[in-house]
């Protein structure tokens, strides 16, 4: 997998790629985290796993944005999902922009974005055994949930393929991936 994909400059989000590029981001963090994994990295590998869902979001984001628009409740928020919202995908707005996704359709998106959230928790404060500081206890817990996420991502962006132009990058991407993630588990 071609890993330089994530040093491009990203499209700007009003252009036609821009969806594309960030579906690709995601595929790409995704191997990144079952790389991370084999090499006992888990922390690491957390972090990849919720950079992954966050281009998810971002692309998903770009995709629904008109929808998302007609749902704002002022011209304010509707600038806003343009202009902060689809380019920065804030980590603090997460749970709102799920909700929102969900209402445009995507089922079950905010429990989703609560797992990539206690994943990006754990990344900075690694297993906890009093789940003070991390919803996971130890590494293999992190792991499952790792693996767990980079699953829907697959799924997620599998369900886009009749939307937007999907190339040969992104479909090696995509198998490059389901392909990790089949070894990850047969491994297990």
């Amino acid at each position: 997998m071609d890993v330089g994909v994530l040093e491009r400059p990203l499209p700007k989000p009003s252009a036609e790629d821009y969806v594309n590029a960030r579906l690709l981001e995601a595929l790409v963090e995704g191997w990144l985290a079952i790389r991370f994994l084999k090499e006992g990295l888990v922390r690491n590998a957390a972090g990849k796993a919720f950079q992954a869902w966050r281009a998810l979001t971002a692309a998903l984001l770009r995709l629904e944005l008109d929808r998302l628009k007609a749902l704002a409740r002022s011209d304010e928020e509707r600038r806003w999902l343009e202009t902060t919202a689809v380019p920065r995908v804030p980590t603090g707005r997460l749970v709102r922009l799920s909700q929102l996704l969900e209402e445009v359709g995507h089922v079950g998106y905010s429990a989703w974005i609560d797992r990539a959230l206690n994943l990006h928790e754990y990344q900075y404060h690694g297993p906890d055994p009093d789940m003070a500081w991390s919803k996971y206890r130890s590494r293999e817990e992190a792991a499952v949930a790792v693996v767990g996420l980079l699953r829907e991502v697959v799924d997620r962006v599998e369900e886009l393929k009749a939307r937007v132009k999907w190339g040969n990058e992104l479909e090696n991407s995509y198998k490059t991936l389901k392909q990790a993630l089949v070894s990850r588990t047969e491994a297990q």
